[in-house]
């Protein structure tokens, strides 16, 4: 059972999987926005260019019905002439055209974004499988296309009849009125009669684009399986990471350890924790080369010795050390007097190698501030 949850699309999809979705060309989409947005784009400039363009388009058809003629029955000039017209004539109807073209662009805007993707051109003869296409033509969305249309007709239809109904004594009055008086008219008729049937379409397309976001998200949806996948993709394998992690400290504990050689001294707990401490007349103060506790303040202990890197016992400078300083980071301010005392110790213990006479005693009580010491409870 639990395999079967895993392989049922019931995760949304991820930022991951949408962005491959575009790159493939899919991004939802509304026919019945598009026609919607046309209609209404068609018919406001209609309603707001009506007048003059049907002014303008009066006056070409005028100029073609009143030609000289001896223009008529020249066969250089009349070509010319009937170009004119077309020119004249396409010029006033470019802003209709501009805004229609403007609408038909801006539903993909409005669903999904500006989305271009070579992938689509591509021939896919999967889409040519009957098989397929069978399934196509019975599954929901075709139902839903189906059910569409049915509404489209039911609503065009109806809006169509009762159009005819209401402007059928204005349609018949326009053959006793004057042309221009005509054309005016045409455009109020055209202009009402679009209204009505993009009212009825903008019903259709604020049922259309929910459904169509819906559908669309519900193709992409991801089993649980495909979604720890793209996670074990995108974050990587987690023991992947684990051996890099591995690898990664154990190469820093060779550079840590490789360190050990060069430092003046090693604090111990005595055996719990191990720090390695540098300083040169280059550094404002000592700093940490290498720390550890356990097998590693071990390593630490037999490297010093085999390099003769002297060893200090001082429990709570070695666990304080530890706890609040990283590898290669100066000591805290507030240990600044104990390291101080341990320098010194060093400079004498180097004295003592170089001259001899009488060794010295290694300190015993360091002033290290117990709230830095994890040792005090």
């Amino acid at each position: 059972m639990a395999e079967d949850s895993d392989l049922e699309r019931t995760e949304p999809a991820s930022g991951r999987r949408l962005e491959q979705a575009r790159t493939e060309g899919q991004v939802p989409q509304s026919r019945e926005l598009s026609t919607t947005l046309v209609l209404i784009s068609g018919t406001a400039a209609l309603w707001m260019f009506g007048s003059p363009l049907a002014t303008h388009l009066l006056s070409i058809v005028e100029r073609g019905l009143t030609v000289d003629r001896r223009a008529a029955f020249d066969t250089e000039k009349l070509p010319h002439f009937f170009l004119s017209m077309l020119g004249d004539g396409l010029l006033a109807l470019a802003p209709l055209f501009l805004v229609l073209m403007v609408a038909a662009l801006a539903p993909p805007f409005l669903m999904g974004g500006f989305n271009f993707s070579s992938k689509s051109l591509i021939p896919s003869f999967s889409k040519l499988n009957p098989v397929s296409g069978l399934a196509r033509m019975f599954s929901a969305n075709s139902a839903a296309e189906l059910f569409k249309a049915i509404m489209k007709i039911v609503l065009v239809g109806g809006v169509a009849f009762w159009v005819i109904k209401h402007e059928k004594d204005a349609a018949f009055s326009l053959i006793s009125q004057p042309l221009e008086m005509a054309l005016q008219s045409t455009m109020h008729i055209l202009l009402f009669s679009s209204l009505s049937i993009v009212a009825s379409l903008a019903f259709i397309a604020a049922l259309d684009v929910p459904f169509q976001l819906w559908e669309y998200h519900r193709k992409l949806r991801m089993t649980k399986d495909e979604v720890r996948q793209e996670f074990k993709e995108m974050e990587g394998d987690p023991q992947v990471k684990g051996r890099i992690r591995s690898q990664q400290r154990e190469m820093s504990r060779k550079r840590m350890m490789s360190a050990v050689p060069n430092a003046q001294i090693v604090v111990t707990n005595p055996t719990h924790y191990a720090v390695a401490l540098q300083y040169d007349d280059k550094m404002a103060a000592p700093r940490v080369v290498a720390k550890g506790r356990g097998l590693i303040a071990a390593k630490i202990r037999e490297i010093a010795k085999e390099h003769g890197v002297p060893l200090l016992e001082a429990p709570p400078l070695a666990r304080a050390l530890y706890t609040h300083t990283e590898i290669g980071a100066t000591i805290p301010g507030a240990l600044f007097r104990a390291v101080a005392e341990v320098m010194a110790y060093v400079y004498q213990l180097n004295h003592y190698a170089a001259n001899g006479g009488h060794a010295p005693d290694a300190p015993s009580e360091l002033s290290v501030p117990t709230e830095l010491d994890p040792g005090v409870i």
